[in-house]
């Protein structure tokens, strides 16, 4: 599946985040990923990120689709990475 994470943390749990997030997905902006995802992986993801977070101060929002196809991105302004493979 083809997943968009974003966060929004407190300072001194942002670092962590980040960390854990380039593992899973490409960093595309501050606290902002994108990319493809096994549901195994994902779930992995998530309970990882639950470990980090404080529910009452953080959040995470998640949007799903099947595959990048069903999704139509546009980027206005510079962009900070792109996933353009080159061969």
């Amino acid at each position: 599946m083809y997943v968009i994470l974003v966060y929004d943390m407190k300072q001194q749990r942002v670092n962590r985040m980040l960390k854990l997030c380039r593992r899973y997905l490409h960093w595309i902006q501050n606290s902002v990923f994108e990319g493809e995802i096994s549901e195994v992986k994902l779930t992995e993801l998530l309970a990882k990120a639950r470990t980090i977070m404080n529910a009452d101060e953080d959040s995470l929002i998640l949007f799903k689709s099947r595959t990048q196809q069903w999704l139509e991105k546009q980027v206005v302004g510079r962009e900070r990475s792109s996933l353009d493979t080159l061969l």
